[in-house]
């Protein structure tokens, strides 16, 4: 039986994040559905960003990021940072949140995280670049019900399509 890539996919509902970083005094966030661990030691995190996002050019100059992990309780983060462009729009601006030393947001309704410094990025060619993170620290709330897609519904992204890399 042959099947499509987005729909086996579409099956396997991968937990979303919301990743925030910052560059020169210019914040950024978005929301990422392709993320994973990528080593145990030493403490590897990948995260694949979309080249069409504000928070792609943002991490071009960032060594920092914090990977925030969504609850099914944080739908709305979860919208507000995937339907909402940065490009022309401040996603900070009345949201409560932190800066550490290294000036990267923290969100403090999203308690749930990961510090990480930047190792690698990795262009292949794709509408996505991969992050490769070593991990610097964590924080937790406690054991959580992570955020999929299939439980936030239709959204309809800061970005369409169209404005990632030309499919051949």
């Amino acid at each position: 039986m042959s099947t499509s890539l987005d729909d086996l996919m579409g099956s396997v509902d991968s937990p979303l994040i919301v990743v925030t970083t910052s560059a020169e005094g210019e914040r950024a966030g978005c929301l990422v559905g392709f993320h994973s661990q990528a080593s145990i030691w030493p403490q590897r995190y990948c995260l694949w960003l979309s080249k069409a996002n504000h928070t792609y050019r943002v991490a071009l100059r960032a060594d920092r990021f914090a990977v925030h992990f969504l609850t099914t309780s944080d739908r709305e983060p979860a919208r507000h940072f995937g339907s909402v462009s940065g490009s022309d729009t401040d996603k900070f601006s009345g949201l409560d949140f932190t800066i550490t030393e290294d000036g990267v947001p923290l969100l403090a309704d999203l308690p749930n995280r990961l510090l990480v410094e930047r190792v690698a990025m990795l262009d292949d060619g794709g509408d996505h670049v991969c992050l490769t993170a070593r991990v610097l620290a964590t924080e937790s709330a406690g054991h959580f019900t992570p955020l999929r897609p299939s439980q936030l519904g239709d959204l309809t992204p800061g970005h369409g399509s169209e404005e990632r890399a030309i499919r051949p």
